[in-house]
């Protein structure tokens, strides 16, 4: 089933080429949006699976309005819309909830293979990017100069995982695939998707990326730590 897409970007240039991409490929767009309330406004009626949202939009900036949106329905996947790679807002993209971020520049191919990435629950993010991302957000200080002060994530609490559970996300956190876990803990890969499912649960986390951002901001793992 092919995903439906909300698009919420203040550019109307913009939001009409990625509509022509998108149904061009067989993707249905439910809707264009301008600024961030309408995005939240228009999420809760047309109930989209993935909405690309401009990161910086009047009325409502679209991290504020990814949290809400995802406040209401966890369900949707938030793809945020940049200009500029490494911006000082993508991790607090990622922490929101986003599952990833597009350049605006994005070809065709990309723009389609992400939306239908993100809507199988997977993270756009490769794990080893989403580190260096928040390896760089994360630490103290972090960010480029002049960057808003971050908000942290909503802090998990890790006593609920398991041992082996913590040890895997803490992996997980240093960007290890579940084939390089699996090798690394001498474990079936189909165990260790098991293991990463049941930490998905128990921290309510929509993906690999916000597992990667948990990791830091609970200390479990700490910015600079090796393989």
């Amino acid at each position: 089933m092919s995903p439906r897409v909300l698009i919420a970007d203040d550019q109307s240039l913009v939001r009409t080429g990625f509509r022509m991409i998108l149904t061009a490929n067989g993707i249905e767009v439910l809707g264009e949006v301008s600024d961030g309330l309408e995005a939240v406004e228009a999420a809760a009626t047309l109930k989209p699976d993935v909405v690309l949202m401009d990161i910086r939009m009047p009325n409502l900036n679209g991290l504020e309005a990814a949290r809400r949106i995802l406040a209401a329905d966890p369900r949707i996947r938030i793809l945020m819309l940049t200009t500029f790679d490494l911006d000082e807002y993508v991790y607090e993209a990622l922490a929101a909830g986003a599952s990833g971020f597009l350049l605006k520049d994005v070809t065709p191919e990309h723009l389609v293979a992400s939306v239908r990435l993100v809507d199988t629950g997977d993270a756009l993010l490769a794990p080893s990017i989403t580190r260096r991302l928040v390896e760089k957000f994360a630490a103290p200080g972090g960010g480029p100069a002049g960057a808003p002060t971050r908000t942290p994530a909503v802090h998990r609490d890790l006593a609920a995982l398991t041992p082996r559970e913590r040890e895997i996300l803490a992996l997980m956190g240093r960007g290890l695939s579940n084939t390089e876990l699996a090798t690394r803990l001498v474990l079936s890969e189909a165990t260790v998707k098991t293991h990463v499912a049941h930490i998905f649960t128990k921290l309510s986390l929509r993906d690999r990326a916000q597992a990667v951002v948990v990791a830091y901001e609970t200390g479990l793992v700490a910015p600079g730590d090796e393989d």
